[in-house]
C-alpha cells in the first residue's frame, strides 16, 4: 500500500514539474485592439443609416436590380468563396469530434508459423491446449474487437481549437457578405458608366449633325466668296474626328457590357439597361448615421474581428501543446486460434484499460515555433482589425466630400452647357450676318460638345459616388 502511495507522489510530483517547465518563459502578447472612432463624421448629428436599406430598395432601376439578382445566383467568384464556407464549416465539425472518444471496431485473421528450434516453437510442442490435443501447427488467430481512446482535454486545448475554428468560419461567412457588398457595388458602378457612355455617343450623333449642318452653310458661304477654303476643310476635319471619336466609345461600351456580362456569369450579350433621362437622375439623400455603426454595418471590420478572436484562441492552444496530454485507451474482444472457440467467454475474452500522461520535457523547438508564431498572427490581426476601422472611416468621410463637391461641380456644368448651347445658335446667326467669324463657330461648337460630355462624366461620377458610400457605410450585404 504504501509502494502504491509512493508511485502517485512521484507521478503527480512529475506532472507538476512537466506543467511548471511548460509555463517557463511563455509570454502571451496581450496586444488590446482600439476601437475607438470619432462621434461623428465632420460634426454631422445624423443618427439614420443609410447602410440599414437592403440593397432592393436602395437601388430602383429595375434593370439594374435584375442584373444584381442574378449575379448573386451565378457569379462564379461568389459561388467559390461559397465553397471555401462549406470547407470552413467542415472544419468546425471535425474539431468538434476531435474532444469525444474514439471507437473502432475491427475484424481480422491471420496464420503463423514459428520454427520448431525457437523458444515458442519448443514451448507450443511440449504444452497442451487441453488434455491429449496439442497446439495447432501452423496456427490460425482470429479476432473480433473494438477499441476505444479519448483524450481529456484537461486545458482546454481541444475546445478552444474549436472555438477557433467556429470564429474562423464566421470570418469567412462575413467575407462572403463583404464579397456579396462588392460585387453589388462594382455591377451598379459599371451600369452607370454603361447608360453614361449611351447618352455620351447619343450626344456626339448629335453634334455630328450639327457640324455636318454647319458645314453645309460654310459650303454656301464659300461660293458667295465669304470664306475660303481652309474654313470648309476644318469642318470637315471636325466632322470626322466626331465620327471616329464615337468607335472609340462603341468600343468602351462593348468592353463596359462584358465586364457586366462576366460578373452576371454569362457570356457576352446584351445588357438591359435604361439610358433614357440619365442626366435628371436625383441623388437620393444619404444618412451616414456615426461612426460607431461601421462596427457592425462593415462587413469587412466583422471579417477582422471574427478573425482576431480565432487568432487569440489558436495562441491558447498552440500554449496548452506544452501541457501533459491525459490519453485513456481501452479495449475489449475475442481471439482464439480456431473460430469455433472465438466466442467462448471467458476463455477466448481479452480485455485491456491504460491512461497516459505524456507531455514534451526537450526537444520543443518545433512547439515554441508555433507557439510564438501564433502570438504573431494574434497581433497581426489586431493591426489589421484596427486597419479596417480606420480604412472603413476614411472612405466614408471621402465619399460624403465627393458627393458633395460632385454636386456643386455638376450645377456649374450644368449651366455651362445651358450657355454654350445658347452660344451656339449665337455664333451661327452672327456667322450668316458676316458679324462672326467661322472659328468663333467651330470652336463654339467644340466647347459645347467637350462640356456636355463632362456634364453626363460628372453625372456618372455622382452615380458611383452614391454607390460608393452605400457600399463605404457597409450597405448591400443585407
Amino acid at each position: 500500500m504504501n509502494t502504491k502511495r509512493t508511485i502517485y507522489k512521484y507521478v503527480g510530483i512529475a506532472c507538476i514539474s512537466v506543467t511548471f517547465l511548460a509555463c517557463k518563459n511563455l509570454a502571451i502578447v496581450n496586444k488590446k485592439e482600439n476601437k475607438t472612432v470619432p462621434e461623428s463624421y465632420n460634426n454631422s448629428k445624423d443618427s439614420v443609416n443609410t447602410a440599414q436599406t437592403k440593397w432592393k430598395d436602395f437601388f430602383k432601376d429595375p434593370q439594374l436590380a435584375a442584373l444584381i439578382d442574378s449575379a448573386l445566383k451565378k457569379n462564379q467568384e461568389l459561388n467559390i468563396v461559397l465553397q471555401e464556407i462549406q470547407i470552413a464549416k467542415n472544419d468546425v465539425r471535425a474539431r468538434r469530434g476531435a474532444f469525444l472518444p474514439f471507437m473502432n471496431a475491427g475484424l481480422g485473421a491471420g496464420v503463423e508459423k514459428v520454427g520448431r528450434y525457437t523458444s515458442q516453437g519448443a514451448s507450443d510442442a511440449t504444452n497442451e491446449i487441453m488434455p491429449g490435443k496439442a497446439f495447432p501447427d501452423p496456427l490460425q488467430n482470429y479476432v473480433f474487437g473494438v477499441n476505444v481512446s479519448w483524450e481529456i482535454d484537461i486545458w482546454k486545448k481541444l475546445r478552444n481549437a474549436k472555438k477557433a475554428a467556429l470564429y474562423k468560419y464566421l470570418s469567412t461567412v462575413e467575407g462572403k457578405n463583404f464579397m456579396v457588398t462588392h460585387l453589388i457595388s462594382e455591377i451598379a458602378n459599371s451600369y452607370y458608366e454603361l447608360v453614361a457612355l449611351d447618352n455620351q455617343l447619343e450626344i456626339l450623333k448629335k453634334n455630328i449633325e450639327l457640324y455636318q449642318s454647319s458645314l453645309e452653310i460654310v459650303k454656301l458661304e464659300k461660293q458667295s466668296a465669304r470664306v475660303t477654303e481652309l474654313a470648309v476643310r476644318r469642318f470637315e476635319a471636325e466632322v470626322l474626328k466626331t465620327q471616329s471619336r464615337q468607335y472609340y466609345i462603341m468600343q468602351q461600351i462593348t468592353e463596359t457590357e462584358n465586364r457586366i456580362n462576366f460578373l452576371v456569369g454569362r457570356f457576352p450579350q446584351t445588357v438591359a439597361r435604361n439610358s433614357q433621362n440619365f442626366t435628371d437622375l436625383v441623388i437620393d439623400s444619404i444618412h451616414s448615421g456615426v461612426p460607431s455603426q461601421l462596427l457592425s454595418n462593415r462587413t469587412d471590420i466583422k471579417q477582422a474581428e471574427q478573425a482576431l478572436i480565432a487568432a487569440k484562441l489558436d495562441v491558447k492552444v498552440a500554449k496548452a501543446e506544452f501541457y501533459p496530454s491525459f490519453v485513456i485507451t481501452a479495449g475489449a474482444g475475442y481471439r482464439a486460434f480456431n473460430p469455433q472457440y472465438l466466442i467462448q467467454t471467458p476463455q477466448s475474452l481479452l480485455y485491456n484499460l491504460a491512461g497516459d500522461l505524456v507531455a514534451p520535457l526537450i526537444n520543443r523547438n518545433a512547439i515554441k515555433a508555433n507557439f510564438y508564431s501564433a502570438n504573431s498572427k494574434q497581433v497581426q490581426a489586431v493591426y489589421n482589425y484596427e486597419r479596417a476601422i480606420l480604412r472603413a472611416h476614411i472612405e466614408v468621410v471621402n465619399q460624403l466630400s465627393n458627393i458633395s463637391n460632385l454636386k456643386k461641380s455638376y450645377d456649374l456644368k450644368d449651366k455651362q452647357v445651358k450657355a454654350l448651347t445658347q452660344s451656339i445658335d449665337i455664333s451661327t446667326t452672327l456667322f450668316k450676318s458676316a458679324r462672326a467669324d467661322y472659328m468663333e463657330v467651330l470652336l463654339t461648337q467644340r466647347d459645347a460638345l467637350e462640356s456636355k460630355i463632362e456634364l453626363i462624366e460628372t453625372k456618372k461620377q455622382q452615380m458611383n459616388a452614391l454607390v460608393n458610400i452605400y457600399q463605404a457605410l457597409g450597405g448591400g450585404w443585407r
